[in-house]
């Protein structure tokens, strides 16, 4: 179907595309803290879990202010595995997704942590807790999304696929609907660059091969 019939059954059916909204800056990066070097530089295909964590920002409104979303995902089967959500975006916001993710999975000591270079991501107290798990800190070049494609992506299909066109009268009632489409992203979304399975069906084919490996 060509797409000047779907734009006329569109119209006949009353049917509109969602669309972008304006963009909301959530990266502070004019700052005078200690910047880490870019570890990653576009590989984004690492060969087992937990090897290269990517975590990033996002904005979302609702009618008691502004609900801030940090996430961390594991690059190798583009899994969800910490979140945080605060009314703020101090450092707590990441720290809490940092958490979050390693209480989940207990990465050995050498895991690559990506992001952008927000001041958050910078603070000593952030920089402090990698260390402590024994992470190793990166971050992308100054004014360059590329370099956390796959985060950047995340927040598109979040948006796109849930948020978009949605009015929020609580943050209470943000959250449940970002908890919700997380977990459906992780169990049930089908993604291209996995093969069109889930990132939890992914993970769980590799972990079945490597055991079949090992027999």
């Amino acid at each position: 179907m060509g797409k000047d019939r779907v734009q006329r059954r569109m119209q006949a059916h009353g049917i509109k595309a969602r669309g972008k909204r304006k963009f909301v800056v959530t990266t502070d990066s004019k700052h005078s803290l200690p910047l880490a070097g870019n570890l990653l530089a576009r590989d984004c295909l690492p060969s087992e879990p937990d090897r290269v964590w990517s975590s990033d920002i996002t904005y979302i409104a609702t009618d008691e202010g502004s609900l801030y979303l940090a996430c961390v995902t594991d690059l190798f089967s583009r899994q969800v595995v910490g979140w945080g959500m605060q009314p703020h975006i101090q450092t707590s916001l990441v720290t809490d997704a940092l958490r979050v993710a390693w209480f989940r999975r207990h990465p050995t000591p050498g895991l690559i942590f990506h992001s952008g270079r927000g001041s958050q991501y910078c603070s000593h107290s952030f920089q402090a807790a990698l260390t402590s798990y024994g992470m190793l800190s990166s971050m992308s070049r100054k004014g360059n999304c590329w370099d956390n494609a796959p985060t950047e992506s995340l927040w598109g299909s979040l948006k796109v696929g849930r948020l978009y066109g949605r009015k929020f009268a609580t943050q209470r009632e943000a959250k449940d609907e970002v908890i919700d489409w997380l977990t459906f992203y992780n169990h049930r979304r089908l993604h291209s660059t996995l093969g069109y399975v889930s990132p939890m069906r992914f993970e769980a084919n590799w972990r079945a091969g490597q055991a079949k490996k090992a027999a």
